[in-house]
């Protein structure tokens, strides 16, 4: 279970990293495409950072309780 853990971290880790990555190219580019997109973009990272945090703490707390 322990790897399981480890596998989902890490994939809510890059999903923050590709989202937080276009998000700022979405500022960067400006005009329409950022009004429409950005603030969505940015709510998705913040859900996602959110998941990979109780994914890490959930992780760390299976650790220390089942002696992984």
């Amino acid at each position: 279970m322990s790897i399981v853990f480890n596998i989902l971290i890490l994939l809510a880790i890059l999903a923050v990293a590709v989202v937080l990555g276009f998000g700022i190219y979405s500022l960067f580019r400006g005009g329409d495409y950022a009004r429409s997109n950005s603030n969505r973009l940015m709510r998705l990272r913040v859900v996602l950072q959110a998941t990979a945090v109780v994914l890490l703490m959930a992780g760390l707390w299976w650790k220390t309780s089942h002696g992984g």
